[in-house]
């Protein structure tokens, strides 16, 4: 059993009380008891002792009421108990002097048990709890500066209260992985302690707390025992300090339970009794008279409110009744102080561990074992019958080597007054049931080695790694399990210590310092360093190997620094930061000590808040150098410094564009990589193309008038403008001169021109007038030939009147 201390903090001002100090106090009550049947005329305080206020009566009914739950709690867990504490024997821890089948005979025990656990402790203790610390802090939503701050320092704080300041944390924890991986179950109950004044998380094992039959998780199950050994100062100095109501308890029961007493014996010790008391701390859902609770109209609804009772177990006197959730909580929720640790889940609360698992592989081995040694051991030293009257001097000492005796024989020879017995030597086939009995049960329990040959030493990596997962795979589950209440451990611890930490500390935020603030810690969450996907760091080496090997293939898609910085920080080198920095390590420098940074190699980051254009106009200025250029050449890393410092000026351009933009637009755009909404996101971007364009104008009207500018200040841009304004000139008077013949031959035209069209005048009218000649004479013509015609006619009309032919 071990010594606990109670679940919340002393009075204020009585931590620091020393043992054997007194402390006069005045326990003024505000009622009378036998009166609580009816509510007290004012209300009692939240974090009173309730027993100082309750009726006898009450008070009595509700620890008979709670100690019958408890036996039959105690009653439903016996065949799990039992199993637990028959296998504490397997363990081996106890030496036994065997008096059959004779006197001396072998009492070894297999160390299957005892090997796996060993190796279970030795592998989980590291994986879990490295040198640094075992926390590590995740941000709470976007990742900002100084979210990244406050993370850095909530992990140095807690790292440093857990490895430095809580010196017992790490001992407690691999004690409760060895009672984890033997009894299948665990428990660490978080408080602040007000002796110590800090937060405190304490190792408690399985058989000290009990929970009914129908629980599923401690969480929600309707009764959690924990089972307290306390001496008697103790006791009293909790009583004289107000945790405990100040009653006559008595001498402390000596005598311990049939279970406490079989764990003893298999332990190794020799324990009847205990001057101790034995105190149940329960934390359990009740109705009390008088406290009941109420709707909002005042009446009592008959629901019971979680409450933290602790009796006595030997005198069955209750000397504690608090409320146990916290003040203000109009939702009455239970607070958590335990956290479960589970090795395999079984059907009901309590998980299976190796005792369970392979303690029959243990016992079979154990059996077998000892029927091998006892066979050598009556094959070396046999015994058998002799004659009645044959005399052996000294026959009561074993026979030492080249050693000779005498020998009284009464007749014949030596040989036929002997006959030993037909004794066997140690059986083959034993042996090898041995072997294999033994490496079932190292498989099963997931310990088996996995030897170098197994596997090719050519074997790609991602083989390697499918048969690592495949051997480790029960193992990376019960890691997994343990991962996730160590979480719910470290958020109880979280809590506790920023409920206790200042709101602001005045100190000097130089690297290295371990303080952090009450806002920080609720800026982050706490997670352990563990990595659930990896049970052994083999398995994560040999995970990152192969990422690696992918990098190579395609070295543009991967971070290569912050992949070796990982790796790094999975083998646990020191100073890893240092060995390979990360862009997001850098802190914001003058360009100079930027340019010193490239020429080692190291790389730079550029921030949104620096004068952009100052930094690359020093790059650029440091680049073009011709003593700096010719002195990089020769550095077989010239390309890489120069290509740094290209891709350095180019974070700087953005950043100097993103701010031209913020002006162009007159908002200020959100913050780098921001998620943002759908709707906003393309809002923006209409904004941004159109400013884009705005200063894109801009910017080559700016550029051609520098351009100008400075084409003016040039002396041979100068004579190069003359030469041309001499060629202008020229061809300005060329050009009039042509323009002057253009004009002349302008006119020769326009006289050409008019000659033409008056000689095409004239010929129109000389051809018209021919024309008109023409028609004339034809006319004429026609009218003659008529004329003839007429005439002819006549003379032919005559000459019939005459009668001439």
């Amino acid at each position: 059993m071990s010594i606990e201390k109670s679940l919340y903090a002393a009075p204020e001002g009585l931590e620091s009380l020393d043992d054997g100090e007194e402390l006069d106090i005045d326990f003024t009550e505000d009622f009378e008891l036998g009166d609580t049947q009816e509510p007290p005329e004012e209300p009692v305080g939240f974090n009173e002792n309730l027993v100082e206020h309750l009726d006898p009566a009450v008070v009595e009914e509700i620890v008979s009421n709670i100690l019958s739950d408890f036996d039959d709690d105690l009653s439903s867990r016996k065949d799990w108990i039992k199993a637990y504490v028959d296998g504490l024997e397997l363990l081996g821890l106890k030496i036994e002097e065997r008096m059959d089948p004779w006197p001396g005979a072998c009492g070894v025990y297999h160390p299957l048990l005892s090997e796996s656990l060993v190796k279970f402790q030795a592998e989980t203790i590291m994986e879990i709890f490295p040198a640094s610390g075992p926390v590590r802090t995740e941000i709470i939503g976007k990742e900002t500066p100084e979210k990244k701050d406050a993370a850095a320092r909530v992990q140095t704080d807690m790292n440093y209260r857990l490895t430095d300041e809580m010196t017992e944390y790490r001992p407690e924890t691999e004690r409760l992985l060895w009672g984890l991986g033997l009894s299948g179950n665990a428990f660490r109950k978080v408080y602040f302690d007000p002796g110590l004044n800090r937060q405190t998380a304490i190792f408690v094992p399985a058989e000290d707390v009990v929970v009914p039959y129908g629980a599923s998780n401690i969480e929600t199950s309707p009764r959690v025992t924990h089972v307290m050994r306390k001496t008697e100062n103790e006791v009293r100095r909790l009583q004289v300090m107000g945790f405990y109501a100040d009653i006559d308890l008595g001498e402390p029961n000596n005598t311990l339970d049939e279970v406490e007493k079989k764990i003893a014996e298999k332990m190794g010790f020799r324990a009847t009794s205990d001057d101790r008391y034995k105190l149940l701390e329960i934390q359990v859902n009740l109705d009390i008279p008088g406290l009941e609770h109420e709707d909002d109209e005042g009446e009592p609804t008959g629901l019971a409110l979680p409450y933290l009772i602790t009796i006595e177990k030997g005198s069955n006197k209750c000397l504690a009744i608090r409320r146990n959730w916290e003040e203000g909580d109009e939702t009455h929720k239970k607070r958590q102080h335990f956290v479960h640790y589970g090795y395999i889940p079984g059907f009901g609360f309590y998980c299976f561990g190796l005792i369970h698992l392979i303690g029959a592989f243990a016992k079979s081995g154990t059996s077998i074992i000892r029927q091998l040694v006892d066979a050598g051991t009556l094959a070396n030293l046999p015994g058998g019958f002799k004659t009645r009257g044959m005399r052996v001097k000294g026959d009561d000492t074993p026979i030492a080597p080249a050693e000779f005796r005498d020998v009284d024989v009464p007749s014949g020879a030596i040989k036929d007054n002997l006959m030993l017995l037909p004794y066997k030597e140690p059986s083959q086939v034993l042996l090898t049931l041995l072997n294999q009995i033994v490496e079932d049960g190292r498989r099963f329990a997931n310990t088996a080695d996995l030897q170098a040959s197994d596997m090719s030493a050519n074997a790609p990596v991602g083989t390697t790694l499918a048969i690592l997962e495949r051997t480790l795979k029960v193992m990376s589950a019960v890691q997994a399990r343990i991962h996730y209440s160590m979480k719910q451990e470290l958020r109880l611890l979280k809590n506790i210590i920023a409920d206790y930490t200042p709101e602001e500390y005045e100190y000097q935020p130089v690297e290295g310092d371990r303080k952090a603030k009450k806002s920080d810690y609720e800026m982050v969450d706490v997670i352990p360093v563990s990595d659930p996907n990896a049970a052994t760091l083999s398995q994560k080496v040999v995970q990152y190997q192969a990422v690696m090997q992918l990098a190579q293939q395609a070295p543009q898609l991967y971070d290569l620094a912050y992949l070796h910085r990982q790796m790094l920080d999975v083998l646990s080198i020191p100073n890893a930061d240092k060995l390979v920095a990360l862009e997001d390590d850098q802190k914001p420098m003058d360009p100079m000590s930027e340019n010193i940074q490239a020429m080692k190699g190291k790389p730079l980051k550029a921030f949104i808040y620096q004068d952009q254009d100052a930094h690359i106009a020093a790059h650029q200025a440091f680049m073009q150098n011709p003593i700096v250029a010719q002195t990089i050449g020769q550095n077989p890393q010239a390309n890489m410094i120069m290509a740094s410092l290209q891709a350095h000026i180019a974070d700087h351009l953005g950043f100097s564009y993103r701010a031209k933009l913020e002006k162009q637009m007159g908002v200020t755009m959100p913050a780098p990589e921001k998620e943002l909404p759908k709707e906003l996101e393309v809002e923006l971007s209409k904004l941004i193309a159109v400013a884009s364009q705005q200063l894109l104008q801009a910017d080559k009207a700016q550029a051609a008038q520098q351009q100008a500018q400075q084409q003016a200040q040039d002396p041979l841009i100068q004579m190069q403008q003359a030469e041309i304004q001499q060629k202008g000139q020229e061809i300005q008077r060329k050009a009039a001169k042509d323009q002057v013949d253009a004009q002349i031959k302008g006119q020769q035209l326009q006289i050409e021109r008019e000659r033409i069209q008056q000689q095409a005048q004239t010929d129109a009218m000389r051809i018209e007038a021919q024309t008109e000649q023409a028609r004339i004479r034809s006319e004429n013509d026609h009218d003659l030939e008529r004329t003839r015609l007429g005439v002819q006619t006549a003379i032919e009309q005559a000459r019939l009147r005459k009668g001439q032919p």
